[in-house]
């Protein structure tokens, strides 16, 4: 309860005070009742939505995530407004003290200057960005799916595997999926089959919290076709740590139908475990671990169980969801691992990206490795920015992904050479 306290008191503070601005410009009490309306809708909106999953134990829906998203929508243009508002009052304050002190206590002097109206202007003008764009992403950037293709070269790649092409996609959490936009998922499956690729690698996160959440997209996502098969990991949403459950009974029980899911998609879900992938006589192993993430999430991979049997010198591809587990435990272990393919960031769903110049997001600053290839003592990570998303009910320039990396052989290890192919959303 004090929580929500302290939250609603923020929300009204931050509203009192951007009001001000919308007033300077406009003098119309329509237009007065209606930011007041639409700014307690929106409010009692995510209460509601947010106390039904609490209470249905059921976590992020669909309504909740537009909730959330709608709070978003006008919450940080609003508080985009305050560094215009507040600041331009950081200088009315010490000329209303000045003029209290030498003018006297006269109840017909107005201390403080007026409000400049070009300053309000200019407020919401500096609003309307993070508005327009916060819409934008939840309208359609949500789905406005990329496929970023990678060529990365390995001097001790078996030759059998020169040109063999990974499909990875991460991060679904169909539980944030609408109906509405079945046909847009369904373009977004669509284009990952256009890859043609050997593999598909998921990297886990199918879920936000319960299994019967895929099961509406059961139909759509089995259309996924590999020729060398398709392969899964769990993330750290697959094991339903996030909301309350009657018993452990039916926590277990959940697992199980997520992992019934999985076989119901044709996916090898790797729990701690490897697959060797052979071709024309020679092998790569392809490597699966449980969740593990540094901050409080799940720790359940465990590298050494997963790798039983593997030789020191054969070529390894890891799949493990978080990818501070590459830079806590991956990239120092005593086996070398070629390649791991990691999500769980989603590029935090925001920031700027422009290929060769800018790669920025707020996410940056809780994770070193958020999105794309980084390389390091020979071995490769690929954070994928995923497919799905999570609470904000969008995405702006941080769009969802498809990853395809064509791996080569040759003769000396080189860096990476990035192709990046954008497929837009018709």
């Amino acid at each position: 309860m004090l929580r929500w306290l302290i939250f609603i008191s923020i929300y009204v503070l931050v509203d009192v005070y951007a009001f001000q601005a919308v007033k300077m410009v406009s003098k119309n009490k329509m237009i007065h009742i209606i930011y007041w309306t639409i700014s307690t809708l929106i409010l009692l909106n995510l209460i509601y939505q947010l106390s039904i999953g609490f209470n249905k134990n059921v976590g992020l829906t669909p309504y909740t995530n537009q909730a959330i998203g709608f709070f978003l929508a006008i919450f940080i243009p609003k508080a985009a407004m305050l560094f215009f508002v507040l600041g331009e009052d950081i200088f009315r304050t010490p000329q209303a003290l000045f003029r209290f002190f030498t003018e006297g206590r006269t109840t017909d002097i107005n201390y403080f200057p007026s409000r400049r109206k070009f300053v309000s202007q200019i407020a919401l003008g500096v609003a309307a960005i993070p508005l327009a764009s916060l819409l934008f992403g939840m309208y359609k950037g949500k789905h406005n799916y990329k496929v970023l293709k990678y060529t990365l070269e390995f001097d001790d790649l078996p030759k059998a595997f020169d040109g063999y092409q990974i499909t990875q996609i991460s991060d679904i959490h169909s539980g944030s999926f609408d109906s509405s936009n079945a046909k847009k998922i369904e373009y977004g499956v669509d284009l990952i089959n256009k890859q043609a690729s050997d593999i598909i690698l998921f990297t886990g996160d199918m879920v936000n919290n319960r299994a019967d959440e895929m099961l509406p997209w059961l139909s759509t996502f089995k259309k996924l076709k590999a020729k060398d098969g398709k392969y899964s990991i769990l993330g750290n949403h697959d094991y339903g740590d996030y909301i309350a459950w009657d018993n452990d009974e039916v926590k277990q029980q959940n697992m199980k139908d997520l992992h019934k899911v999985h076989s119901q998609l044709d996916f090898d879900l790797l729990l701690n475990e490897h697959r060797i992938l052979e071709k024309n006589g020679e092998k790569i192993a392809l490597i699966g671990v449980e969740n593990w993430g540094s901050g409080g999430f799940k720790k359940a991979g465990d590298l050494k169980l997963a790798t039983q049997g593997i030789a020191d010198k054969e070529f390894k591809i890891l799949m493990s969801h978080d990818p501070s587990h590459w830079e806590n435990e991956v990239k120092d272990d005593n086996l070398h691992y070629h390649i791991t393919l990691s999500g769980h960031t989603h590029g935090m769903q925001f920031g700027i990206e422009i290929p060769g110049w800018v790669k920025w997001s707020p996410v940056k600053w809780r994770y070193k490795y958020w999105a794309g290839i980084y390389e390091e003592a020979g071995q490769f990570l690929n954070v994928n920015r995923g497919f799905g998303f999570l609470a904000y009910p969008g995405r702006v320039g941080i769009w969802p992904e498809i990853t395809v990396i064509t791996l080569k052989n040759k003769a000396h290890l080189s860096k990476s050479v990035k192709t990046y192919q954008k497929e837009e959303l018709g």
